[in-house]
């Protein structure tokens, strides 16, 4: 009889996460075709390039400002990034020769994948993202990102209710309601559904 309800468990958790695993890759690939993400790598773990690799991506952010807040789709940050993509390139060589780096950057739009990941108070699950990437040296460090479409680079997240309001606005112009709410993590549970996914998924991907 125990047996039997063993069994009967392992049933009902698996099919649970079954149906939980792919509703959540089913919402993850719909969000991640309407945004794009800044994803910048340091050279190394070094103190000194990770300090550098921070002024890099504030002389950057700084620059493309006023370039990204303004657009309306994904395709328009599309073409203003790679529009403006040498000169992206030129502002980090800069910063790293300033710095007395002896190594170069190099920028470019492509697909990378990104484990769970919150911004204010959304929460983008684990899967597949077009991201800008700016790869700084031999690009071995910890890495820093935000989203650039939807514009949450450019908001204050140090400014409490405020920024999750404005990150909230932004992220409902482009979401439907069902991904929003998706994504939604005021209440701090789905990050915690989104990273028990993330571990179980792991572990089927080693058993396989």
């Amino acid at each position: 009889m125990k047996k039997v309800l063993v069994l009967v468990l392992i049933f009902i958790f698996s099919a649970v996460f079954y149906l939980n695993f792919n509703k959540s890759e089913n919402i993850q690939e719909k969000i991640a075709d309407k945004i794009i993400r800044f994803h910048v790598i340091g050279n190394s773990d070094s103190i000194e390039d990770q300090r550098v690799k921070l002024q890099v991506r504030d002389n950057v952010l700084s620059f493309a400002a006023d370039k990204l807040s303004s657009c309306k789709s994904i395709d328009d940050s599309k073409k203003v990034l790679m529009a403006y993509n040498d000169e992206i390139v030129n502002i980090a060589n800069k910063t790293l020769k300033d710095n007395s780096m002896g190594y170069s950057a190099k920028a470019a739009l492509g697909d990378d994948v990104f484990p769970v990941k919150q911004y204010g108070n959304i929460v983008l699950p684990e899967g597949k993202y077009e991201a800008y990437e700016l790869v700084l040296g031999e690009g071995k460090g910890h890495n820093w990102w935000c989203v650039m479409f939807p514009p949450l680079c450019f908001i204050d997240i140090t400014k409490g209710e405020a920024s999750i309001d404005k990150t909230s606005k932004e992220m409902e112009k482009v979401l439907t309601k069902d991904e929003y709410n998706a994504v939604d993590g005021s209440d701090n549970k789905i990050i915690i559904k989104f990273k028990i996914i993330e571990i179980i998924k792991n572990l089927f991907e080693k058993i396989e």
